[in-house]
């Protein structure tokens, strides 16, 4: 079993920045493909960016140059750096992880609990 744990959420003013993290622990092989997802009330859940194994990323067109997504391998962690933020940013935020078992070498997506961001006008 994997857990994903995430922490960094809070209440901003617009304008301000941000940085979540999201850890990994449990029978872990390797990790491919980490992301973030975000669900404001009343929406639907909807992609932030995603980070591969090599590093390369890929965002959502309304966080384009103002989020940030990083991760370090050797501690499973991925990072969300969040620059600028504006009030429709809020939403809880969650992340996710591609996971390869340690015990089983199945492929495995988990997800983290969420954590709350809210951006204040």
């Amino acid at each position: 079993q994997v857990q994903l744990v995430e922490s960094g959420g809070g209440l901003v003013q617009a304008g301000g920045s941000l940085r979540l993290s999201c850890v990994a622990s449990g029978s872990i092989f390797s990790i491919n493909t980490m992301g973030w997802s975000r669900q404001a009330p009343g929406k639907q859940r909807e992609l932030v960016g995603t980070v591969t194994r090599a590093g390369n990323t890929n965002y959502a067109d309304s966080v384009k140059g103002r989020f940030t997504i990083s991760r370090d391998n050797a501690k499973n962690t991925v990072y969300l750096q969040m620059n600028s933020l504006e009030p429709e940013d809020t939403a809880v935020y969650y992340c996710n992880m591609m996971v390869l078992s340690a015990r089983s070498f199945a492929l495995v997506d988990y997800w983290g609990q969420g954590t709350q961001v809210t951006v204040s006008s």
